[in-house]
């Protein structure tokens, strides 16, 4: 995997574990410890694999730009927290919130209609890793409030839209 298996070689040395790709594409993978391999599987897994929707990951932050943060989730994997995604509270500058390198837990919430990876921090515990969307949700009912949506990352669910103008007649 990788211009003359620099990848490969970039998990070798990293974990530890030693890779073979045979020419069938079958991997194997040998190391002293399950830790060696199980780290060197994942890493392999992450870059022949799709993150899934709804899953949570741990990630890093690894740019913060006024609209929200970078961060690398699943292996060699990024995507964007928007900055409304950062926290339940408002965020008017992401810098003030997360710094580059900070470990973080992101909602993977899916791709946009540009095939951006979208992901969100404010459904998610970020000491336990616990999807909170259910707990919040509960809170907002009691509170009279619209449930957040799991396809918007925890924005409420718009009711009706796009015919403000009914009734009306155009001039």
């Amino acid at each position: 995997i990788g211009t003359g298996g620099k990848i490969i070689r970039e998990i070798v040395e990293k974990t530890g574990a030693k890779i073979n790709i045979e020419d069938d594409g079958t991997v194997k993978i040998a190391a002293s410890d399950q830790e060696k391999i199980d780290a060197a599987k994942n890493w392999i897994s992450s870059i022949v694999s799709e993150p899934e929707p709804g899953t949570i990951y741990s990630g890093k932050v690894v740019k913060v730009v006024d609209f929200g943060a970078f961060v690398n989730f699943f292996g060699a994997k990024d995507g964007l927290v928007h900055v409304s995604q950062i926290s339940l509270e408002r965020v008017a500058n992401p810098a003030d919130v997360l710094t580059e390198g900070q470990e973080v837990k992101v909602k993977f919430l899916g791709m946009d209609d540009r095939g951006k990876t979208k992901l969100s921090m404010k459904v998610v515990d970020q000491e336990t890793g616990e999807d909170i969307t259910d707990k919040i949700n509960a809170e907002r009912a009691e509170r009279g409030e619209a449930p957040l949506s799991d396809d918007t990352g925890g924005r409420p669910k718009r009711e009706g839209g796009g015919d403000r103008d009914r009734g009306r007649s155009r001039r």
